[in-house]
């Protein structure tokens, strides 16, 4: 197969490491792989997603595209890019991507196909096209997202969703058909993580090397609910104990996060900038807190659990089916802080009961969340979709 892959941008995330770990694996079986990213390449340390792509042998184009106004650039250089060698498979991933590809692919049909006249009775096949499947990640109720989205979702041939409840979030606010909607979830690098050395706290965070850390990673948006850390930091990290909070992460909160920070004190919580391996502060950490007000299937969940940690979660889109096996001790409702503060306080006081569910969440990654799964199911997906994408007939 012929497939070209549309993502938003390169830097490390969900989404990204998917379509990386789905190049290169459709790639190492044969396929004929492109990427193009709308935005510009990540560089330095950032850039260990775009070189494990280049380095399976996978042509990466960019558009370089870092703001609205370049929008109508990237547009002209997708439909230049789409229109050199038609795919058979083009997969887009994330909101700006899922748009775009709709309104290239849309003018590259136009123009394939423009003037041909309906008024005779000879049947030619129009100019093949390729099979559009976009990529749903989150659940974001935002009204004129949704709007924008349901508009490129209805050109699609198949929208594959990362959990099952973001599919029904697709069925009921993007107007994608049951039929349309395929579900796979993300992959992930078990062998990675659970070999992982951990990271000497007195060394990393100047911490006492039996500090009981809680630890969260992510980006530092109102998204992931970081409030409801900060209002407990007092049971989380009280002074004078071994607890600690460590943030890991990058985004708009960050200067406010680092001032609230400053004045807790650095002998209760720090924070440390995006990392690109963040398997040995998961090894070290005794687990993962991550109280997102919405999600759609949490990528640091799975690392977590494929190190070995427990995790406290908010029972958001994903999290419910990633931790169906141990719900009741690893998860709060949505913006509840003291029910996330309880299922803390019961895994930091219980190191039992989290080495328990630690070694379930291992388990249960490697038995139902493995790349070659997830990169088989993409692909048998691509091949039942193809027949139904073959070029229509059109009148001549």
């Amino acid at each position: 197969m012929k497939i070209d892959f549309v993502i938003t941008e390169l830097f490390a995330g969900g989404a990204e490491r998917c379509l990386a770990e789905l190049a290169s694996g459709m790639h190492e079986q044969g396929d004929q792989v492109r990427v193009f990213s709308i935005g510009s390449l990540p560089t330095g340390k950032k850039a260990g997603l775009v070189d494990k792509i280049l380095e399976s042998g996978i042509e990466i184009t960019s558009a370089d595209a870092n703001n609205v106004l370049a929008f109508w650039k990237a547009r002209r250089r997708l439909i230049d890019w789409l229109s050199v060698s038609t795919p058979d498979v083009c997969q887009s991933f994330l909101f700006h991507a899922n748009c775009l590809t709709a309104m290239a692919l849309r003018a590259i049909g136009k123009t394939k196909n423009a003037g041909l006249p309906d008024d005779t009775e000879s049947v030619v096949p129009l100019s093949p096209m390729p099979c559009f499947v976009g990529g749903l990640r989150v659940a974001e109720r935002n009204r004129m997202r949704c709007f924008l989205e349901r508009r490129a979702v209805s050109r699609m041939d198949s929208l594959v969703c990362v959990s099952g409840a973001v599919a029904r979030f697709a069925q009921s606010h993007l107007g994608c058909s049951l039929e349309r909607t395929r579900v796979i979830p993300n992959g992930v690098d078990v062998p990675r993580f659970s070999v992982a050395t951990p990271a000497s706290w007195p060394s990393v965070m100047s911490w006492d090397a039996d500090s009981d850390v809680v630890l969260f990673v992510g980006r530092f948006h109102p998204q992931k609910g970081i409030e409801l850390l900060q209002s407990q930091i007092d049971t989380i990290a009280p002074i004078g104990s071994r607890r600690k909070l460590l943030l890991i992460g990058d985004g708009p909160l960050r200067s406010g996060l680092q001032r609230w920070a400053d004045l807790v004190g650095p002998e209760r919580c720090q924070l440390l900038p995006w990392q690109s391996d963040i398997g040995a502060f998961l090894r070290a950490a005794r687990l993962l807190v991550l109280p997102s007000h919405y999600e759609g299937m949490p990528n640091v969940i799975l690392e977590a659990m494929a190190a070995g940690r427990p995790v406290v979660c908010s029972l958001v889109e994903g999290s419910d089916e990633l931790l169906s096996h141990a719900k009741e001790h690893q998860s709060f409702p949505a913006g509840d802080s003291n029910e996330m503060m309880r299922r803390i306080d019961a895994l930091l006081d219980n190191p039992e009961l989290a080495e328990r569910l630690g070694e379930a969440n291992q388990a249960r990654v490697r038995a139902d969340f493995s790349i070659p799964s997830m990169i088989e199911s993409y692909r048998s997906h691509y091949k039942s979709l193809m027949p139904r994408c073959q070029p229509l007939q059109g009148s001549l």
